[in-house]
């Protein structure tokens, strides 16, 4: 058995009911999208029942669904990268991961200066690309590394690549991620090196994300242990801090995503292939633009069709979201949302409606019953409603 579960990362597709609990406007990451463009083209996603879940200008909601469809709510306290995908392999997170809007505590930024040897810059809440710009001369003088963070449980460094080597940019990160435990255990310490001059900075693709330890065993442990492969592609080592990873494929972009996704399903015997594709949401949802989420859904689509009829043909596609992000809204944060769930493939039923989910770890539970495995979760299988 073959299964391909792919996360667009930030495709949320409306506010849940407790997203006045943490601060939002009303969302719709999605529908605010297609309205904003006057109609967004994606006819293979409207083919597995887009159309169905939510209301949008181009794509028709009478049509028969290629598979199951549905929408999914998340259960765990959050709306973080980490926490969305951990649900989705089966873990409840009952405590939101930290967060630090007014910047780092003095006491942790002495023991990181302590132990790394430099003084940093920065300490606030900032944008990635924004703050590069701000204090990246000065980083180039004084040699100093550029911590920040943002609305999400992260701590960032940021540092030329030619000031600071990667490998010293990176043992720099696990030194922050060894310091940031209990209350300061934010989700993801991350690596974002940049090259250029100062008015021509750009980021690299040689980002890497060092992440907490899922809290227990999730269904890719599961299926690692009965012997199935379970390659990550894009971030998805670095989320689940490389366990229940049985190998890793890095991407440059969504295209590159794509690509890797297409190398690993062709090599892949049994098992699980398990991709994010992070530009809708560190690309244009971070930075509130429209027409570049809206550009990279309808780039995502061409290559959609490529990728349903070479997977729907050998196993199972599993197509949902960890959050959304809307980029209509004032806030460049996450937004806490309902996300979209299609599922297709070998002898799955079309037209299932499966209706609104209580939590993404049905995903998880419908994997494992998929796989006869005896991994048990909060979620709840929905393999039985949509095999043929």
């Amino acid at each position: 058995m073959k299964t391909l579960l792919l996360v667009l990362d930030s495709v949320g597709i409306g506010s849940l009911p407790d997203a006045h609990l943490y601060d939002e406007q009303v969302s719709n990451t999605i529908k605010h999208i297609d309205e904003a463009v006057n109609g967004l083209n994606l006819p293979y996603l409207g083919k597995l029942g887009l159309g169905k879940l939510v209301s949008m200008q181009k794509i028709p909601s009478d049509s028969p669904a290629l598979g199951a469809y549905g929408i999914m709510a998340e259960m765990s306290a959050g709306k973080d990268t980490t926490t969305g995908h951990w649900e989705i392999a089966g873990l409840l997170t009952k405590d939101p991961l930290p967060t630090f809007p007014k910047g780092f505590p003095p006491k942790l930024i002495n023991a990181f200066q302590e132990k790394t040897g430099r003084k940093v810059l920065g300490n606030k809440v900032a944008s990635g690309t924004e703050i590069i710009e701000e204090l990246g001369k000065e980083h180039l003088e004084t040699g100093s590394p550029i911590v920040y963070t943002s609305a999400d449980s992260v701590f960032q460094i940021a540092a030329h690549e030619e000031v600071i080597p990667l490998t010293e940019l990176y043992t720099m990160c696990k030194t922050a991620r060894s310091l940031l435990t209990g209350k300061w255990a934010v989700g993801r310490v991350i690596a974002r090196p940049f090259v250029g001059v100062p008015g021509n900075f750009k980021r690299t693709v040689n980002r890497h994300d060092f992440s907490l330890l899922p809290p227990g065993p999730t269904v890719l442990d599961a299926l690692q242990a009965k012997g199935e492969e379970v390659i990550g592609v894009g971030k998805i080592k670095d989320i689940f801090a490389g366990q229940g990873i049985t190998s890793s494929l890095p991407t440059k972009s969504n295209d590159d995503g794509i690509n890797q996704t297409i190398q690993a399903w062709q090599g892949l015997k049994s098992g699980l292939v398990f991709t994010n594709l992070v530009e809708f949401d560190s690309k244009y949802g971070h930075r509130n633009n429209v027409i570049g989420y809206a550009q990279a859904l309808e780039e995502f689509d061409l290559r959609l069709g490529e990728l349903f009829n070479l997977v729907r043909d050998e196993g199972i596609i599993i197509i949902t979201a960890d959050h959304g992000n809307d980029p209509t809204t004032q806030s460049t944060d996450h937004s806490r949302e309902y996300v979209p769930l299609f599922f297709s493939g070998q002898n799955i039923r079309s037209n299932v409606n499966l209706g609104t989910r209580k939590t993404f770890a049905d995903i998880a539970a419908t994997i494992s019953e998929l796989y006869d495995l005896s991994y048990h979760s909060l979620g709840e299988s929905f393999l039985e409603k949509i095999r043929s």
